[in-house]
C-alpha cells in the first residue's frame, strides 16, 4: 500500500528497522535488537532530538538514506548529479511509501529538476539482514550526468566507536584491521576493474569491548564486482553514518530522458553476541536467500585441481595417472585447469581461443573425461572469458575487441588484456565458444570461471568508461551459460580471492578464496573472509609441502586440517605423496566428507585471536553435535598455552568430547587429551571454564568433536 506515514516499521525475531519520514526524506532512526511493541517510534524520535548548538544549523540536515545538495548536508553526498540546469543542487521530497510486511519503497521527488528517486529496504525475515538498493530516474527532458548514487548512507549508533575493515594482496586477501573513528572519514575507494585482493567493499562496525563471543557489531557489504567506493565518517557534530555505493568514472553513466540507474544492492547485519552472531547471520542469509545453484541438495563434492601438479604441462595419459592416483584418496571433482586450448604452452599466448588444443589433445577430451567420470568423478574444466593474449588468433582478428583508451599504451599485466563485454559481438562470441565446449563434452559439470588482471583502461569502442556496463554484461553471460547447460556449477575465481562478493555470488557457486595454498596463510584468509561468507563458497585445497608462493614447507596434517574448514579439495602432483601423507591425505578427506554437513550448514563460533594460534567451531542447529579447531602458529610465550573454551553448545546437554585429528600427536609428556577422551561434560563446564590443552609444536592441528548424550 502508498502512504505517508510517519515511521516505517520493520522487525522479526532478530532485529527491528525504523526509519522517521517525518522530514522531506527518509532517515534510519533504529536497528538493531527487536524491539517490543511497547517501545513506539515516536518515542525513539522524541529521544532522538538534538539541541542547537553553539554557531550551527538550527536544525542539522538529517542522515537521510540519500543525503544531497539541496538538503544543505555537507557530508559526502549520497547523489552527486549534473545536468544542463542546477541538477547538482537536488533536493527530494518523500512522495510514496510503498510498505509491505518485510519491506518498504521510499519514492522521492524533485520534479523542478526532473529526477525521481527510489530507495528499496528489505528485511530477511529469519535473519538480521537487511537489503538496500536505489535507483534514480531522469523524468526530465535532458540528460543527467551521474557521478555517484549510494546504496544507502546509515547512521551508526553513538555506542560504535570502531571499525573492522578488510585488506590485503594478492595471496593475501581478507587480512582484518581495526580502526578507531577518527573526526573525518575513513574512505577506501576501488578502481581495479574487479572486487580486487585490497579493497574489499565491507566493513564492521562496533563498540569499544565487542569481541568474537560478546558485544554488538554491525556489518556491511556492497554487492558489487567491480568499482566501489565505502565511507565511514564521524562528524564535528559528534554523528558518524556509513556510505556504500559504485564508484563511476566521469561520463560513464548519463541518463537520457525516461532511463534510470540502480545502485548495487548493500546488505546491512546486526549481531548481539559478538562478530561470530553477526557472521551467522550473513550465512544463514546466503544459504537461504543467494545460493542458487543446483547442487544445493548434495554435499560440496571434494576438487582435485590440477594447476599446482602440472601447470602448463598437459598431457592426456599422465593426466589419466592422475585421475588414478586421486579418486581412492576420496576425490569427488577432477578439474583440468589451464593449458586444455589451443596455443597456451605458458600463460603468454592462446587466452581467447577456447577450443581443445589438437596438438595435446589429438582426439579431444573425450578419452579423459570418460576415464575421470569411470572412475566416479565428475568434471571440471578452467575458462577465462573476459581475457585475451594478444598472442592469440582472436586478438590478431579483433584487436578493437579489448578494452583500450585511444592513444594510451596498454598496461602491461599477466601478458593479456580484457574484452570488452559492452560489445554485444564480444558476449556472443564468448557465449558460443563456452557453450560448444559444454556441448561437446556434455560431461563438464563445472567450469572454474578465471579472471587475472586489474582493467587498467576500461574504454569500449565508444571511448566511455564501461565498468558499469562491463559487470552487468559478465552477470548476464554467466546466466546465459548456465542456462544453456542446466546444472553446471560455476566458480568465481580472480587471481584467487579478487572477486569474492555478492554481486557475484547470486550468479555462481563458490569462490576461489586465494591463490595461496600455504597452510598458515590459509588460517587468516579463510578466517577474514568467513565474517561475511559460509564455508562452503570458499574454496580451501590441500597445496603441495613445499607451497610455490611462499616457499614453506608444512606438514601435511596442518595443510589438511586447515583445508577441511572450507569447500574441500587438493591440488598438487599426488604422485609426489609419500605413503604416510597419503594416509593422511585420505583420512583427512574422509573427516570432511563425515562433517560437512555441519560445517556447511551449522553456525561458526570464531574465538579472539591471540595472535598465536587461529581457534574456532562449527555447532549443529540442533547444538547435538560440533566439530572445533585449535591451529597452533607460534610457540606459547608461558609455559603451557591458555584454555580453549568451547562456544555455541547448549549449557544444559551433556557432551562427549573426542579428538578426531591428528591420528597420532607428538606430545611431550601424556596430556590432558587422554583424560578427556571418551568422558561426559556438560557444555556449561566446556564453554565456561574450557580446558587445558597440551604443550603443541608451532605449526599443529587439533580438531575436536563434541557429541551431545
Amino acid at each position: 500500500m502508498s502512504s505517508l506515514t510517519s515511521f516505517v516499521r520493520l522487525s522479526n525475531e532478530k532485529a527491528t528497522l525504523i526509519f522517521d519520514c517525518q522530514g522531506r526524506m527518509p532517515k534510519v532512526i533504529y536497528y538493531g535488537a527487536p524491539l517490543s511493541d511497547s517501545t513506539t517510534p515516536e518515542m525513539l524520535s522524541v529521544l532522538n532530538t538534538r539541541q542547537e548548538a553553539k554557531c550551527a544549523p538550527v536544525i542539522e540536515p538529517p542522515i537521510t538514506l540519500v543525503p544531497t545538495h539541496g538538503d544543505g548536508w555537507t557530508g559526502q553526498p549520497g547523489l552527486e548529479v549534473s545536468g544542463d540546469a542546477d541538477q547538482w543542487s537536488a533536493g527530494f521530497s518523500l512522495t510514496e511509501i510503498n510498505e509491505d510486511a518485510q519491506s518498504v519503497a521510499f519514492v522521492s521527488e524533485d520534479a523542478r529538476r526532473g529526477m525521481r528517486l527510489i530507495t528499496t529496504v528489505e528485511l530477511d525475515n529469519k535473519t538480521s539482514v537487511v537489503k538496500y538498493v536505489s535507483r534514480l530516474e531522469n523524468s526530465g527532458e535532458t540528460p543527467l550526468n551521474l557521478g555517484y548514487l549510494n546504496a544507502a548512507s546509515l547512521p551508526l549508533p553513538t555506542s560504535v566507536s570502531k571499525i573492522k575493515t578488510f585488506e590485503g594482496r594478492w595471496s593475501a586477501e581478507f587480512q582484518t584491521k581495526d580502526h578507531d573513528l577518527f573526526f573525518g572519514s575513513y574512505v577506501r575507494e576501488n578502481r581495479r576493474g574487479k572486487t580486487s585482493h585490497d579493497t574489499f567493499p565491507g566493513l564492521i562496525a562496533f563498540p569499544q569491548g565487542t569481541g568474537e563471543l560478546n558485544g554488538e557489531c554491525y556489518g556491511y557489504h556492497l554487492g558489487a564486482s567491480a568499482n566501489h567506493k565505502l565511507r565511514a565518517e564521524l562528524m564535528a557534530d559528534g554523528r558518524s553514518y556509513v556510505q556504500f555505493g559504485e564508484l563511476l568514472f566521469p561520463g560513464e553513466v548519463v541518463l537520457n530522458a525516461g532511463e534510470s540507474y540502480t545502485s548495487p544492492v548493500l546488505y546491512t547485519g546486526y549481531g548481539c553476541e559478538g562478530f561470530s552472531s553477526l557472521s551467522q547471520q550473513f550465512h544463514n542469509f546466503i544459504r537461504s536467500n543467494v545460493l542458487n545453484h543446483s547442487a544445493e541438495s548434495k554435499p560440496r563434492p571434494v576438487h582435485y585441481n590440477t594447476w599446482e601438479g602440472i601447470y602448463f604441462d598437459h598431457n592426456e595419459d599422465e593426466l589419466k595417472a592422475l585421475a588414478d592416483k586421486v579418486a581412492p584418496l576420496g576425490i569427488e571433482r577432477f578439474v583440468l585447469d589451464d593449458g586444455w586450448f589451443k596455443g597456451r604452452r605458458n600463460d603468454k599466448a592462446g587466452l581467447g581461443d577456447w577450443f581443445v588444443d589438437e596438438a595435446i589433445y589429438p582426439e579431444g577430451l573425450d578419452g579423459l573425461i570418460d576415464h575421470v567420470t569411470g572412475l566416479g568423478m565428475e568434471f571440471g574444466i578452467w575458462f577465462e572469458p573476459e581475457m585475451v593474449n594478444p598472442d592469440s588468433d582472436l586478438y590478431r582478428a579483433h584487436p578493437e575487441w579489448a578494452l583500450q583508451t585511444e592513444d594510451n599504451p596498454h598496461v602491461p599485466f599477466r601478458n593479456q588484456y580484457v574484452l570488452d563485454l559492452t560489445n554485444p559481438e564480444v558476449v556472443e562470441y564468448l557465449y558460443k565458444v563456452i557453450t560448444d565446449v559444454l556441448k561437446a563434452y556434455p560431461k563438464i559439470s563445472y567450469i572454474k570461471w578465471d579472471m587475472n588482471r586489474d582493467v587498467n583502461h576500461p574504454g569500449n569502442l565508444h571511448g566511455k568508461p564501461a565498468m558499469h556496463g562491463q559487470m552487468a554484461a559478465l552477470y548476464s553471460l554467466i546466466d546465459r551459460v548456465k542456462a544453456a547447460k542446466p546444472g553446471i556449477e560455476i566458480e568465481s575465481c580472480c587471481s584467487g580471492g579478487g572477486r569474492v562478493d555478492l554481486g557475484i555470488l547470486p550468479h555462481t557457486d563458490r569462490f576461489w578464496t586465494s591463490d595461496s595454498n600455504d597452510a598458515l596463510d590459509r588460517l587468516y584468509i579463510q578466517r577474514g573472509c568467513s565474517y561475511f561468507f559460509p564455508s562452503e563458497v570458499m574454496g580451501a585445497h590441500v597445496g603441495p609441502r613445499d607451497c610455490h608462493i611462499t616457499g614453506r614447507h608444512l606438514p601435511i596434517e596442518i595443510r589438511s586440517a586447515v583445508a577441511l574448514f572450507g569447500h574441500m579439495g587438493i591440488e598438487m602432483d599426488p604422485r609426489e605423496l609419500t605413503d604416510h601423507e597419503q594416509s593422511v591425505l585420505t583420512d583427512a578427506i574422509s573427516l570432511y566428507k563425515k562433517y560437512r554437513h555441519i560445517t556447511h550448514g551449522g553456525d561458526l563460533f570464531r574465538m579472539d585471536d591471540d595472535g598465536m594460534n587461529v581457534k574456532f567451531g562449527y555447532v549443529s542447529k540442533d547444538k547435538q553435535e560440533g566439530i572445533f579447531a585449535y591451529n597452533s602458529v607460534m610457540e606459547t610465550v608461558r609455559t603451557t598455552p591458555n584454555r580453549f573454551y568451547f562456544a555455541g553448545l547448549d549449557a544444559n546437554k551433556q557432551y562427549t568430547i573426542e579428538r578426531v585429528w591428528p591420528e597420532k600427536l607428538k606430545e611431550y609428556t601424556p596430556s590432558i587429551l587422554q583424560q578427556t577422551e571418551g568422558q561426559v561434560f556438560s557444555g556449561e563446564v566446556l564453554m565456561k571454564y574450557g580446558m587445558q590443552l597440551p604443550v603443541l609444536f608451532p605449526q599443529t592441528a587439533l580438531i575436536y568433536t563434541v557429541k551431545a548424550v
